[in-house]
């Protein structure tokens, strides 16, 4: 039987979702508490893999089991073995041939950025800041450049494995809530640092360093060389994983790390 778990996880404590040696991936958590409620080891394939300090509140994983349990079991039985910070939120038994990672049409991260003169005590683990003031417009401006499908080499990392740096982008909006920003962007997948790279060039852009054409620029260059640093992983969330509506997993519900 296949199932497939949505769960939430705060990655400040982490170093991201792959499995360690060490075992201080959300991976090994989730694998640990999965042996100890099912006496027995139980492989996870996830969505998409995050980095160290990137957070989730929608990652989806699949595992394989004969074990004969009650959906809500699976939730609140994972959950007692858990640590505090990662959660199983859902549970479903899906298809064979459903796969976290293969069936996913699309992914969204939601980005969220703290402007304000006075650097965060309570959100420091969860959100990205910027003293500076900035200016959304021309951020918006600048990340309508990135929409359509394009190569994002200029936005990738110099470690990604993926085998093209095309990708097509669907949604980018930045939207200001107050002293907050939110950097929304969806894709069909998404490159090693894609969105942080892309955060920090309209920060760039938003503090007033680069107009906000410098961005077609740097789509056209194909050079991360280029680009701006890559931006603090602490404000970046997994918030949604499209599949085939068919499949009727629960829906996204936004959230922010923000009071």
């Amino acid at each position: 039987m296949r199932i497939a778990l949505g769960l939430e996880f705060d990655g400040a404590s982490f170093t991201g979702w792959q499995t360690q040696r060490a075992g201080t991936g959300v991976q090994d958590a989730l694998e640990r508490a999965l042996t100890r409620f099912s006496n027995s080891r139980l492989a996870t394939i996830c969505a998409g893999r995050t980095d160290a300090g990137v957070h989730a509140t929608y990652q989806v994983v699949h595992i394989d089991t004969v074990l004969q349990r009650p959906l809500q079991s699976w939730i609140r039985g994972v959950n007692r073995f858990l640590p505090p910070t990662v959660a199983v939120r859902w549970a479903r038994v899906m298809p064979d041939d459903f796969h976290a990672r293969f069936s996913a049409r699309a992914r969204r991260y939601d980005y969220w950025l703290l402007n304000d003169p006075v650097r965060p005590a309570l959100l420091a683990q969860r959100v990205g800041w910027v003293f500076r003031s900035l200016d959304e417009r021309a951020m918006q401006e600048a990340a309508a450049c990135l929409v359509g499908q394009h190569d994002f080499t200029s936005f990738r990392a110099a470690e990604c494995q993926a085998a093209t740096p095309v990708r097509e982008v669907t949604r980018l909006d930045v939207e200001r809530q107050g002293r907050r920003l939110r950097v929304r962007i969806e894709a069909n997948a998404f490159l090693h640092h894609m969105v942080r790279n892309i955060v920090g060039a309209l920060v760039y852009v938003g503090v007033g360093r680069k107009p906000a054409s410098w961005m077609e620029e740097l789509l056209a260059a194909r050079d991360r060389s280029q680009a701006a640093p890559t931006f603090a992983a602490a404000g970046l969330y997994l918030t949604h994983v499209q599949y085939d509506p068919v499949l009727e997993l629960p829906p996204a519900e936004d959230c922010s790390p923000c009071p």
